[in-house]
């Protein structure tokens, strides 16, 4: 018998999801040959940084964080490709540990949107 875990979830993560605005779609809609989105360099500083020095509560190790990754990508981020799935795992970390909360995160995302749509 496998057990079965809850795992929290997001709205707004869910909302990310639904939008399928993964890089494979976005390359295609747009005629960008690059295979990796410009943002992946800074998502492997930002998951360096967090390995070096995390704050959460309670406190995540690498090993931690990769797993967590690992499962969450593994489990309720499987529409989404790589790396979308391992950016999306670790905001799922850092709203579970309290390090940003939903309210700041939507904000942040819809500053980026207008950004990029001006």
């Amino acid at each position: 018998m496998t057990k079965k875990t809850s795992v929290e979830t997001f709205e707004v993560l869910n909302n990310i999801v639904e939008r399928d605005q993964t890089w494979p779609v976005m390359t295609e809609r747009h005629g960008v040959e690059n295979p990796l989105p410009p943002w992946k360099t800074s998502l492997d500083g930002l998951c360096d940084a967090l390995d070096q020095t995390c704050n959460s509560k309670p406190p995540l190790t690498f090993k931690e964080r990769r797993d967590e990754e690992d499962e969450l990508s593994a489990s309720l981020y499987t529409s989404l490709p790589y790396p979308e799935n391992q950016l999306v795992a670790l905001a799922h970390s850092l709203l579970k540990r309290g390090v940003i909360d939903e309210t700041e995160l939507r904000e942040r995302l819809a500053l980026i949107r207008q950004r990029l749509e001006s």
